[in-house]
């Protein structure tokens, strides 16, 4: 069986999806997977950043990881996006880069992709679902094939039980839940076999 392309992109403010991110690429790597940790271009104000030192200390920590391209989602097999919740929805960062995306689509070049999400929010219902369900409604005009965790296995209950996809609660010290960051490796392993099937 040939390997299956992955690419995770994240947009992450002060660093919760790129944790998230991190653990996805684990699990996909333990899967057997080729993975590309990419992440969105930074559209946000010097003067907004500055204004946040956990803001500020993250996007520095993370300069190394490349901002994504429109290579990194022909390249792959498999798409796993990651994104905080703005308002329910997407961030802005993500939506531009997305936008992009229409000579792509309009070739058919990604069609037939295993794509999945994940988010997270200040609190527990924050807006999680809905950002995730934002991020697919793309993906359903690329016809991509949609792949969720939904309740394959007893460590979603664990990690807050959303079936659309992986969600965190972050919190002020910015750590996540064991069990939220297993759930993440496990979508990715999953998002992974559906993709070898499909390949």
């Amino acid at each position: 069986m040939s390997t299956v392309n992955l690419t995770i992109m994240y947009y992450s403010s002060t660093g919760t999806n790129y944790k998230l991110s991190r653990a996805a690429e684990e699990g996909a790597a333990a899967a057997g997977a080729e993975v590309r940790l990419v992440r969105a271009a930074e559209l946000a104000p010097q003067s907004a950043i500055d204004s946040n030192p956990a803001w500020k200390e993250h996007l520095e920590s993370t300069k190394d990881i490349p901002v994504a391209t429109l290579d990194d989602l022909e390249w792959a097999d498999a798409i796993l996006f990651s994104v905080p919740t703005r308002f329910g929805n997407m961030p802005a960062q993500m939506k531009q880069f997305l936008d992009t995306t229409g000579g792509l689509w309009s070739q058919g070049k990604l069609a037939n992709k295993a794509v999945s999400a994940m988010t997270s929010a200040g609190n527990p219902h924050g807006g999680q679902e809905s950002t995730i369900l934002s991020l697919y409604t793309t993906m359903y005009h690329w016809g991509a094939i949609v792949v969720t965790p939904g309740y394959t296995d007893p460590l979603l209950f664990k990690a807050g039980g959303n079936p659309y996809g992986t969600s965190a609660t972050a919190n002020d010290s910015g750590e996540i839940e064991q069990d939220v960051l297993e759930a993440a490796k496990y979508q990715a392993k999953r998002l992974v076999e559906i993709a070898a099937k499909l390949k």
